[in-house]
């Protein structure tokens, strides 16, 4: 059984940073995708950030590129997700999602589901970490 685990957030005013970090046990980092997605009071989910193991290559949704910086860590396991320069708008709960084996089939092919991360079924998740970004 895959178990997803946030850890990492907080309160931090507008400029700071934090770091997010998603431990996974129940699967091999061999054949993955693991998304860092958010959701705001009021909001739907919106995946932001993912790194996959068939491109091996980070994404970003635009709101985050040059401020955030997902990697990995296969020893230990865990995807970071590195916060700076934080606005009051990134404000949410954040999740991790993982997807194994990590592609998303279209009728084209089958692709890093990173591409796809809001078509993607991410069917693990964690239980979520507050991020407060306020003065």
């Amino acid at each position: 059984e895959v178990q997803l685990v946030e850890s990492g957030g907080g309160l931090v005013q507008p400029g700071g940073s934090l770091r997010l970090s998603c431990a996974a046990s129940g699967f091999t980092f061999d054949h993955y995708a693991i998304g860092w997605f958010r959701q705001a009071p009021g909001k739907e989910r919106e995946g932001i950030s993912c790194i996959g193991s068939v491109d091996n290559m980070p994404y970003y949704v635009d709101s985050v590129k040059g401020r955030f910086t997902i990697s990995s860590d296969i020893a230990k396991n865990t995807v970071y997700l590195q916060m700076n320069y934080l606005k009051p708008e990134d404000t949410a709960v954040y999740y991790c999602g993982a997807l194994t084996p990590g592609y998303y089939c279209t009728g084209y092919g089958c692709y890093d589901a990173c591409r796809f991360i809001e078509d993607a079924d991410f069917g693990s998740w964690g239980q979520g970490t507050q991020v407060t970004v306020s003065s």
